[in-house]
């Protein structure tokens, strides 16, 4: 069961993880919502045009402005309930692909903003190689990108070096997609991470295009390609997990891999639906992040859990029944099963909800978890108690 309890002033609960996080995409808000001067070349907005502005994004940062805009992120998370953040980051070397004398210090400068903001975290450092099959890095992945699996591992061998000492600090890898990464990296990286017990996270699934040329060059779709690799297991994160078949959340499921699903920003881009009740179904542990901080409610984003498959499937209370309530489920997903995806083995802290919080006027205590994830925000938060 959830251990939560209710006091005479809060209603105390464990504290919320975002198990994926794009910081420098904080920098991003407000500046996506309108049709660009010239339209993309499908002709209609979606992943891909949003995609060129990331990049423009991405390609003005240097390490004194992605720690700062990593700071403002992460407060924003502070407040907003969550203790562990999973970041997911990809930006390490300068605009034109030439390493930083020192190759870890875009990863050192999230990890420093973190800490200072009273954040547990763990550092996903990601591999990216290319542009998609048989295509080179395009202008602005460049920085992304290393030339070798070599390179990737020795950078997370230095960071695992760095931060092993830190009990706030986790180190994982994190291949960024069968687009960005060739078959024979997965293997080797999913080998590493199996070896040292890394958390091992990847986008999944998140577009079709990415389905089609997986498909195309392997025969295989995404999980399928990573089952016959040997590089699922109970590590593994699967990031959006949007358009899976069946079999492949029956994969997940088999070896209890994670889903994590990033409802706002799904939303935000149109990417569609998941199928929550396959992975559920399956044995596949669901978790939540925050991705492109196009909002920052982890409320919300642990609701969805529950409200996107009523509107896939038309019904209400979607859940199995199980020991625990729907909203115990919900906050055991955006709590410790999130901090479990991120390598940690509890929820990191103690979140505080006001018991006189104008949104739980007339609710009985018994409801009151109900209330808050079903009808509540994270501007209910009082604070967080490490």
């Amino acid at each position: 069961m959830l251990s939560w309890s209710v006091g005479d002033r809060y209603l105390l609960l464990p504290a919320l993880t975002t198990v994926h996080s794009h910081t420098f995409q904080r920098g991003m808000r407000g500046g996506t919502q309108r049709p660009p001067a010239s339209p993309s070349a499908s002709g209609s907005e979606d992943f891909w045009s949003w995609r060129s502005v990331m990049y423009r994004a991405a390609t003005a940062l240097d390490p004194e402005t992605l720690a700062s805009v990593s700071r403002v992120a992460f407060r924003e998370l502070r407040r907003a309930g969550v203790r562990t953040v999973g970041e997911f980051h990809y930006i390490h070397h300068q605009p034109d692909g030439t390493p930083y004398a020192d190759r870890t210090v875009m990863s050192e400068a999230v990890v420093r903003a973190a800490k200072d903001e009273g954040l547990r975290i763990a550092l996903l450092r990601v591999a990216y190689h290319r542009a998609g099959p048989g295509r080179l890095a395009e202008l602005g992945q460049r920085r992304f990108c290393d030339s070798s699996v070599d390179h990737v591992l020795r950078d997370v061998d230095t960071l695992r070096a760095k931060y092993k000492n830190d009990p706030d600090v986790r180190v994982g890898i994190a291949p960024h997609s069968v687009r960005a990464v060739p078959p024979s990296w997965l293997a080797e990286l999913g080998a590493y991470a199996a070896t040292y017990a890394l958390p091992f996270h990847m986008h999944v699934a998140e577009q079709p295009r990415e389905i089609e040329e997986c498909v195309a060059e392997t025969g295989f779709r995404p999980v399928e390609l990573l089952a016959e690799l040997s590089a699922l297991s109970a590590s593994f994160v699967a990031v959006h997990a949007t358009h899976l078949s069946p079999s492949e959340a029956a994969l997940l499921g088999q070896v209890r891999a994670f889903a994590c699903i990033c409802a706002t920003t799904e939303a935000d881009l149109g990417d569609g639906l998941p199928d929550l009740g396959a992975l559920r179904a399956a044995g596949a542990r669901l978790c939540t992040g925050i991705d492109s901080y196009v909002v920052t409610d982890p409320v919300a984003d642990l609701r969805a859990l529950e409200t996107l498959q009523r509107l896939r499937t038309r019904q209400r209370v979607t859940f199995d029944p199980s020991p625990r309530t729907p909203a115990e489920s919900l906050w055991r997903a955006g709590s410790l099963e999130g901090s479990l995806a991120c390598g940690f083995d509890d929820a990191g802290g103690t979140l505080r909800i006001r018991r006189d919080h104008p949104s739980l006027d007339l609710v009985d205590d018994a409801n009151l978890l109900d209330a808050v994830v079903f009808s509540g925000s994270s501007s209910m938060v009082d604070g967080v108690d490490p």
